[in-house]
């Protein structure tokens, strides 16, 4: 595949044009999206503001805005990150994953580090939560509760899902795309350029800091980090975007089925999936141990040298294995 761009571009520059294929991915959702919502729900760009804010007065928002949240996000993240691939004439899949998928397991181990990772999360989610800007910013600080709040709010109408149908579309919009979308820009472009350009283990740290800071939830910020840095050295170790995306995808859409099992009744002793307090130090203790195993087990596998490939010959007593 012949691309317009040189593959040489130096790291810097590979970002900074993937902000401007972002924005031309953008452009396109947005009049996908114009031209889709105004013929569905007869709803143009001039009313996303109002919708935005008061979601509850569209009979309509709920749809609306996971159709924006949708397009937008496929295009301007995911798109934007595969249009750089290709101008610079990569295959997506010698750009993004230059490696192999080592073994299937790794999918299903990636999957399983997020599930047991989650009450270690709970003490850091706690800790942000609680934590305090100094005096000398404390206007900046009411803002930015004041804005989270806000935030929160549209993320509970987005997650209210009264039928099967809503929760599998919320699983699409919600889950899959921004596993996919994300993990193309952050680690599949970001990280993959600022390794090259710094090293490693720089690269997977300033990844995640955008990564977290692209979310804009101050008090969310360390948690999102380190899920980050997660994800960034699963790509790192494995060389390919499957297993980012494969724990990305387990994040969110966990925290999905626990929203809609609890909206059902399913947790009958009062769980609160809104809650930012830390669990029973008796699961977290287990989870640090179980997470760092599964870490140690992946980095092992993931780096561990390929095996070297057999030579064979042919002779007149047919193949056998060279000495």
């Amino acid at each position: 595949m012949k691309g317009f761009l040189p593959r040489t571009l130096h790291p810097g520059l590979q970002i900074l044009l993937l902000l401007g294929f972002m924005i031309m991915g953008a452009c396109v959702g947005l009049t996908l999206f114009a031209g889709i919502s105004q013929a569905t729900f007869g709803v143009g760009l001039l009313d996303m503001a109002r919708i935005t804010t008061s979601p509850e007065t569209q009979p309509q928002g709920w749809g609306i805005l996971m159709l924006y949240q949708g397009l937008l996000l496929l295009l301007a993240f995911g798109g934007g990150a595969l249009a750089l691939a290709s101008a610079m004439g990569y295959r997506w899949a010698e750009y993004f994953s230059p490696r192999r998928l080592g073994a299937g397991w790794w999918l299903l181990a990636a999957a399983a580090l997020i599930v047991v990772i989650l009450p270690l999360m709970s003490v850091i989610i706690a800790w942000n939560a609680g934590a305090h800007f100094p005096a000398a910013l404390h206007d900046f600080e009411g803002w930015a509760r004041a804005s989270e709040d806000r935030a929160a709010g549209l993320t509970k109408f987005l997650t209210r899902f009264n039928s099967g149908t809503r929760f599998a579309v919320g699983v699409i919009v919600i889950a899959l795309v921004p596993a996919v979308a994300e993990e193309l820009v952050f680690r599949g472009v970001i990280q993959k350029n600022l390794v090259r350009w710094f090293s490693p283990h720089v690269g997977v740290w300033l990844g995640a800091a955008l990564f977290s800071a692209i979310h804009f939830q101050f008090f969310g910020f360390v948690p999102r980090f380190v899920l980050g840095l997660v994800l960034g050295y699963l790509y790192l170790w494995s060389g390919n975007i499957l297993v980012s995306m494969a724990a990305h995808f387990t994040q969110n859409a966990l925290q999905l089925l626990i929203l809609y099992l609890t909206q059902r009744g399913q947790f009958g002793w009062g769980f609160d999936p809104d809650s930012t307090d830390a669990l029973p130090w008796t699961l977290v203790l287990p989870s640090a141990l179980l997470t760092a195993g599964l870490l140690y087990v992946l980095h092992r596998s993931m780096t561990a040298p390929a095996a070297p490939t057999q030579m064979l010959t042919i002779g007149s007593d047919g193949v056998r294995q060279a000495m």
